[in-house]
């Protein structure tokens, strides 16, 4: 970074950059990837100084839905490369598993470890032209003119105060993003009931395996992750009253509710490698996603009940997003009105992606049993129907929303269920057989 690309005084200078986005994760790294790469100068602000270093509470699955952000990026065959498996995923329910259909369009999700990934993508976005990285860097203020933000304030490792100027800052800071509280954007939180223990081991693969399995135990839930290097993943998150057992010994507490669970994986024969890693506090944190020059990307933008899995796929999709909405107006010098207009349309597209999933993930990371429509549609797809199947896989897999899930897949498990009420029993008995009781 050259002497005028600064201001040590906080005060004078004009525009450094075209963008500077706080937060060297996964969501910030791919915004400056695609941002550079479309001509625009970027810095890349990062806290922590050291390169490798990695979000170290995640299950790190990424579902279908980031795949084609992962190969526009250019990341799927070097995650590859570095050990991941392509996975997809099965759901155990109390009638039975719900299990991806052979032949279906939603590709494989991918499972490689933030300890690998988060180094990868990191070096990816400092290898990119354009793209300025900036380790040890401590964002403490927001730069304004008028009601927009347009640039930052940074506290070095060696004590010296930086000002970072640029017509648009994005925050990809996380789920306690300071960007956002510094830019008093609107907040939601909504309650989370559930907690989270797990930890890394080597032993047996679970069955089939490379796919990672989810046990919705109602309301509890557990789950196996094949990842690379020969480990799995293996993760619970039960409701609050079990959590005295786990905070007198995770270990103990992780490995017995794990093989206590209906067809449990093999984590009795299984070693534990590293530390048992918990999350007591999951609130449900949504900020507004834009103000006048400023954007929030990934987990910064939208925390959401990750017994889902789909924080790192949605960092990349929402670093996409926006890359795609505002790219045009920062190339070659920012035009502040479209950059508005750019910033208007990366909102209406994260509302559209992902306003919907949300909802219903909010309603049920309560901690709640399934509600009746749940009951309905779960204990029909667990029959092979193969268009409820392939839709309840898009869905879970984000592919789909909502809208699209319940338009086909309730007229399609009524179907199922009016089948299930005429076949015959084995051995001649006509009486109904269901599905599954709801």
């Amino acid at each position: 970074m050259t002497d005028s690309a600064y201001s040590e005084d906080g005060l004078s200078g004009a525009a450094d950059y075209d963008a500077v986005i706080v937060g060297a994760s996964l969501a910030g790294c791919t915004s400056a990837i695609m941002l550079a790469r479309a001509g625009a100068r970027v810095a890349l602000v990062e806290q922590r100084p050291d390169p490798a270093a990695y979000k170290r509470v995640c299950s790190h699955y990424i579902q279908a839905s980031a795949i084609a952000t992962l190969e526009r990026v250019g990341l799927l065959e070097p995650m590859l490369a570095a050990g991941a498996l392509r996975s997809r995923g099965r759901v155990w329910t109390r009638w039975g598993w719900i299990a991806p259909r052979p032949g279906g369009s939603v590709p494989a999700g991918v499972n490689l470890r933030r300890e690998r990934l988060d180094p990868l993508v990191r070096e990816l976005a400092a290898q990119t032209p354009g793209v300025e990285l900036m380790l040890g860097h401590a964002v403490t203020e927001l730069v304004h003119e008028g009601r927009a933000v347009r640039g930052v304030h940074a506290h070095t490792l060696d004590g010296r105060t930086l000002t970072l100027r640029a017509p648009l800052v994005v925050g990809a800071d996380g789920r306690d993003s300071r960007v956002a509280k510094l830019a008093q954007v609107r907040t939601r939180t909504v309650r989370h009931g559930r907690f989270a223990y797990g930890g890394y081991f080597e032993g047996p693969a679970p069955a089939n395996a490379p796919d990672a399995s989810l046990w919705l135990l109602d309301p509890h839930m557990a789950a196996a992750f094949p990842t690379d290097s020969g480990q799995i993943f293996y993760a619970v998150m039960p409701t609050k009253e079990l959590l005295p057992q786990f905070r007198a010994d995770p270990e103990k507490a992780l490995v017995e509710f794990i093989a206590a669970i209906p067809e449990a994986p093999p984590i009795l024969a299984s070693r534990l490698v590293g530390p048992v890693q918990g999350k007591l506090d999951m609130t449900n944190v949504a900020h507004a996603v834009t103000a006048p020059g400023l954007a929030l990307v990934g987990d910064a933008a939208l925390a959401i009940d990750p017994l889902w899995g789909v924080g790192c796929g949605w960092a990349f999709q929402s670093a996409e997003w926006l890359a795609d909405s505002v790219a045009p107006a920062l190339a070659g010098g920012a035009n502040v009105a479209e950059l508005e207009h750019g910033l208007k349309r990366y909102r209406r597209r994260h509302a559209r992606g992902l306003r919907g999933h949300a909802l219903l993930m909010y309603d049920y990371a309560g901690g709640r049993k399934f509600n009746p429509g749940e009951r309905f549609l779960m204990s029909a797809a667990v029959s092979g129907d193969e268009r409820l199947g392939r839709t309840f896989e898009a869905f879970a897999t984000r592919c789909i929303g909502p809208t699209r899930m319940f338009a086909s897949g309730l007229p399609r498990a009524a179907l199922v269920h009016a089948r299930s009420l005429c076949s015959p029993r084995p051995g001649g008995d006509s009486r109904a057989v269901r599905t599954g009781s709801m």
